[in-house]
């Protein structure tokens, strides 16, 4: 009787270890109807329920830096579709100011190339340049991953989302790859406009707005995701304290000189300052610029040189305000209220 008891003991014992036994779940990544196809192949690193939790944790780790305190969150708070709002230019450990101003971490499933000037050519390899950057982050990728594997609470997500187990640096960016994959914006008022959706009515003066952004933005700003992806020269003025060269930093092609990505306008109302730079407040001051500011430059973009040959859009007061009465329908409240983002 007493060895029978030992027995299923042990049977107990090791039927309770294998009930602990994590299978991994895979997550659905839906694509809004009104989008185009993913550019990242979503076969290469399928989208996981611990993959999304590790990525996560990883998003609003401050072990990424060096001084243990700035995480990706630091520059990207959700409240602000994921921006660093209100900062014309974003800083890092030791309160270090950079050179440009934090974009959004949204629909990053459909771009082809992030970072102002384009220098990440791909989501799971884009962490690595907030990361190593001296005045962001300023660790190195050796030093986050010694860190993560002292961690058990680590050690135990990685085995959990990854087959291999491994903490490595590839499976650090593929995790940090699935949660921002999931981070798609599409519900906002224009989306539910575009779907003939509920809330989605739009009043007289946004109709106009968007009959106007569709004439004057939109050869930049194509599709529902509101940018073409590309990289131009929009003529601003040059800062001479920063004189940042854009996606020539890249390339190094002078043709390529002060060009930069053209950003997504979904949640722009949010996400002040704007340009590169951060330079401008106001969306009334970006119409401003592009009313009357542009400046002529050797490769300034065609798509800004009128007939008449000067530069710029030709907009009135009426149409500014039309315009930014439509921009603020990209607004997407939960978006930035989904608790699967949130800390």
């Amino acid at each position: 009787m007493k060895k029978l008891m030992i027995v299923l003991l042990v049977c107990s014992f090791f039927s309770c270890k294998k009930e602990e036994v994590y299978t991994n779940v895979e997550l659905a990544f839906e694509k809004p109807s009104n989008f185009p196809e993913p550019h990242y192949n979503l076969s290469s690193n399928p989208i996981t329920e611990k993959g999304f939790e590790l990525g996560k944790k990883l998003f609003y780790e401050g072990k990424l830096s060096s001084d243990g305190v700035v995480s990706c969150a630091f520059c990207h708070q959700q409240k602000f579709a994921f921006t660093h709002h209100g900062h014309q230019l974003s800083h890092g450990v030791e309160d270090r100011e950079g050179t440009r101003n934090a974009p959004p971490v949204q629909n990053m499933a459909f771009q082809k190339q992030f970072s102002w000037d384009g220098a990440a050519f791909h989501l799971d390899v884009f962490p690595i340049i907030p990361i190593t950057n001296p005045v962001e982050m300023d660790e190195t990728v050796t030093n986050i991953l010694e860190k993560l594997r002292q961690d058990a609470s680590y050690r135990k997500l990685f085995s959990q989302a990854f087959e291999d187990g491994q903490v490595n640096a590839d499976n650090t960016f593929k995790a940090m790859s699935q949660f921002m994959l999931m981070m798609v914006s599409a519900n906002s008022k224009y989306d539910k406009y575009v779907r003939v959706e509920k809330g989605g009515a739009f009043s007289e003066q946004e109709k106009k707005g968007l009959e106007l952004f569709k004439a004057k933005c939109a050869s930049c700003h194509t599709s529902d995701l509101f940018t073409d992806d590309a990289f131009r020269n929009n003529g601003l003025p040059v800062n001479p304290e920063i004189n940042d060269l854009g996606r020539m930093t890249v390339t190094l092609l002078e043709d390529d000189k002060y060009k930069f990505k053209v950003p997504s306008l979904r949640n722009i109302e949010l996400t002040a300052p704007y340009m590169h730079d951060g330079r401008f407040g106001s969306l009334k001051s970006v119409l401003n610029f592009y009313a009357t500011g542009v400046q002529e430059t050797q490769n300034l973009d065609p798509i800004l040189k009128k007939e008449d040959g000067t530069t710029g859009i030709s907009l009135n007061e009426q149409e500014k305000e039309d315009i930014i009465a439509f921009l603020k329908t990209l607004t997407d409240e939960e978006f930035i209220t989904d608790k699967r983002f949130a800390e």
